[in-house]
């Protein structure tokens, strides 16, 4: 749930049968979001309209997802006295900073998830070489600085990356995809990275415009579990065109990625929709279809959040097998289910950026 969301339900309550020109958006003073408790601070334009504005407030955002308890409360003055000390009005959501768009590349796409362990580095990988496959130029960066793994997933544990007469980093090329991690830049796959945040985001800044991408029509962004200071910094200061996020059925795993679409709205990123990942397994005797985690809780959260399902990735043994040795379902099990799946999520991906 984005602030914008909230304003956009206040702004549709007027206070015309109190007398007032304003709608009750333009009387806020404050607002936050802490869980599903919403704080409102309004202005209060006349004494004894408390409990008028209050419910007011209630009846405006009651059709909100997220929202479950609501809280307001009230400060003296009017919106009208504070303008002229706060300068250059930014409208509420809106990013007060110019967003940079990485040289050569047509599309950003962002994975993510909000939680680990869903599978988002081998969906990240699998979207970008069937992308690759569609026919379209395709980059891939691995953001997870802390845990990379796509270096695994594509077998090239071992590689390094180089620098040109440019000063510029070559990414590696695999799969016909040019592919960054910082694990091509450890002396071995079990040295920790133990990097505090300003030098976490240097770094990710580099692997972003100090890199010669050449020209490419998609470069995907691998990002690291959570909503923190890196995701939030990346989509706040990168032209990014849109965000896909990826989970599995579990209320606790769509718990988490809950939060991640929340993040994404609220810095203005479109989400191109979710990706349900382990969504069933087709038990190769029978063909029979069981939903191990589930079934329906994706579609309900997608509904909610206003989100298109992309696709429905299977449980496949074969997947984690391939991943393990470097090779991906999508190249090394090209008639797979699992593989034509993620050829009809790419297709999706790039209608919805045509």
């Amino acid at each position: 749930m984005a602030v914008k969301d909230i304003m956009d339900a206040l702004r549709s309550e007027t206070l015309q049968d109190l007398g007032l020109s304003e709608n009750l958006a333009q009387l806020v003073k404050d607002i936050k979001l802490i869980g599903t408790e919403l704080d409102v601070l309004l202005y209060l334009p006349k004494a004894g309209l408390e409990d008028v504005l209050r419910a007011k407030v209630e009846k405006a955002v009651a059709g909100l997802p997220d929202v479950d308890r609501v809280k307001v409360r009230f400060a003296q003055g009017s919106p009208q006295q504070s303008k002229p000390q706060q300068g250059p009005q930014i409208p509420v959501g809106q990013p007060a900073f110019a967003k940079r768009k990485v040289p050569g590349v047509r599309h950003l796409i962002a994975v993510g998830s909000g939680k680990g362990g869903v599978g988002k580095s081998t969906v990240s990988a699998n979207l970008a070489l069937a992308l690759s496959k569609l026919g379209y130029k395709v980059g891939l960066l691995d953001a997870d600085i802390y845990g990379p793994s796509i270096p695994t997933l594509l077998g090239l544990k071992g590689e390094r990356a180089t620098v040109n007469e440019r000063n510029k980093i070559v990414p590696v090329e695999k799969f016909g995809i040019k592919v960054l991690s910082i694990g091509f830049m450890l002396p071995s796959e079990d040295t920790p990275v133990i990097w505090r945040g300003p030098m976490l985001m240097k770094a990710l800044t580099q692997f972003l415009f100090d890199v010669e991408w050449g020209e490419l029509d998609y470069l995907i962004l691998d990002l690291p579990p959570g909503t923190g200071d890196v995701q939030l910094t990346l989509a706040q200061n990168v032209d990014i065109s849109g965000a896909i996020v990826v989970t599995t059925p579990q209320d606790v795993a769509l718990a988490d990625v809950k939060k991640a679409t929340s993040m994404f709205k609220e810095v203005q990123i479109p989400v191109l929709g979710v990706i349900e990942n382990m969504a069933y397994f087709v038990c190769p005797e029978t063909g029979n279809r069981y939903y191990i985690f589930g079934k329906g809780k994706t579609a309900e959260f997608a509904s909610a959040y206003g989100l298109k399902i992309l696709g429905s990735i299977p449980i496949d043994p074969v997947v984690a097998e391939k991943s393990d040795e470097g090779e991906p379902v999508v190249v090394s099990a090209p008639e797979s289910e699992v593989s034509k799946a993620f050829i009809g999520i790419a297709k999706l991906v790039a209608q919805e950026l045509s």
